[in-house]
């Protein structure tokens, strides 16, 4: 017998009073109270357990944000695009002025059976991750088949900036030759800048170093030289080296899968400009804290090559001491930079090319100083412009 039960027999069979029976049986005269006045009410049901469920939640989604949530997804993952839990979270705060946690959002999709369950995959841990620390200090670059309307194979060409994800060109091509890396290198150098790097994998079209030692150089290794650009290739079989424009290109054919195959090259390269505009600027970045390439491009200062405009030999992180200053080995000496006590504990990165220095917010990517170093003084002391306010 439950206890319950116990307490309903004692005070309404037997008639004791309900403070001996909270006594009897270490129970509060409140609970009994309530107990012995539900079983009145009630009846038996009053042995039953109830709900904890609460009678109202002020803060449960409301029904139409949640048939919005679905909305979204589905039409997402109609056009190709992304669909996950981050990116209905970035749609819903930039459309509709709704802020919803990405967990909540995936707990709905859940709840509707729109979420699939996963294949087991290697742990993060176990991968070891790359990014440049500035844009322009590295690009990627890689091509991939597409097919059009009539079975015909073409070729498209992509450039990527490590750093921020931001697909610089993306051109199609009945095969990609070496004045076609040319001609949309230098479109995207016109548009973003000169980068300082630029990693490809060992297509013939990018470097001739496993072509039997002949030792020469093709076209776009003569352009990377002649701007002073360092040159990566990544290892012979090693694919994930290039992951990032690799996984750039994979979500590219996911969003084609969803169109009409193209006809001809350029209706092919007007798919790719829709594409690119959105993968750039409407579709937030989990790698990027949730941002899109595009203002991750923007918000910091760009990398440039050795020994070109604003050349940089090395880049280093630091952070300003409680006296606002920084300090740096310049040919066995160590020199003090006055940056300014408001900026005391900030992180910065130091873009260093012999004696130029620039000194970035390595959050914000604001320019906090620019200098020559003056190797006959210890300390860098702030100009009148550059004093903090």
């Amino acid at each position: 017998m439950s206890r319950a039960r116990l307490v309903i027999t004692a005070v309404v069979l037997e008639g004791r009073s309900q403070a001996e029976v909270a006594r009897a049986y270490g129970l509060s005269r409140s609970w009994v109270s309530r107990l012995v006045a539900r079983y009145r009410d009630v009846g038996d049901a009053a042995f039953e357990p109830r709900s904890r469920r609460p009678r109202t939640s002020p803060t449960r989604t409301a029904p139409e944000v949640v048939d919005l949530i679905v909305d979204l997804r589905s039409k997402l993952t109609a056009d190709g695009l992304d669909a996950g839990a981050h990116t209905i979270a970035w749609h819903l705060a930039t459309h509709h002025d709704l802020t919803l946690a990405p967990a909540t959002i995936w707990r709905h999709l859940k709840a509707a059976g729109l979420i699939e369950a996963a294949p087991s995959k290697r742990p993060r841990s176990s991968y070891v991750r790359f990014e440049a620390d500035l844009p322009n200090q590295l690009w990627q670059t890689d091509f991939t088949h597409v097919r059009l309307a009539d079975g015909t194979d073409t070729e498209v060409l992509t450039f990527l900036d490590d750093h921020s994800r931001l697909v610089l060109a993306c051109t199609a091509h009945h095969r990609v030759r070496g004045p076609d890396v040319v001609t949309t290198f230098r479109a995207a150098i016109s548009d973003n800048g000169v980068p300082a790097a630029v990693l490809s994998d060992n297509g013939m079209v990018f470097t001739t170093r496993l072509a039997g030692g002949r030792g020469g150089r093709n076209a776009f290794e003569s352009e990377l030289a002649r701007l002073g650009i360092e040159r990566r290739n990544s290892r012979p079989n090693h694919p994930t080296t290039c992951g990032k424009v690799e996984r750039v290109q994979q979500t590219l054919k996911r969003w084609l899968a969803t169109h009409p195959r193209p006809g001809d090259l350029d209706q092919l390269q007007t798919l790719l400009d829709t594409w690119r505009e959105h993968y750039n600027t409407a579709r937030p970045h989990t790698s990027l804290h949730g941002r899109t390439p595009a203002a991750a491009y923007a918000a910091k200062a760009k990398a440039h090559p050795v020994g070109g405009p604003g050349s940089h030999e090395r880049i280093r992180h630091d952070r300003v001491d409680n006296d606002g200053k920084l300090t740096l080995r310049v040919a066995g000496r160590l020199h003090h930079i006055g940056i300014g006590r408001t900026h005391a504990r900030t992180p910065v990165i130091m873009l260093i090319a012999d004696l130029d220095v620039r000194v970035v917010h390595a959050i914000t990517g604001e320019l906090l100083r620019e200098l020559t170093i003056d190797t006959t003084r210890n300390y860098q002391p702030q100009t009148r412009k550059q004093a903090g306010p």
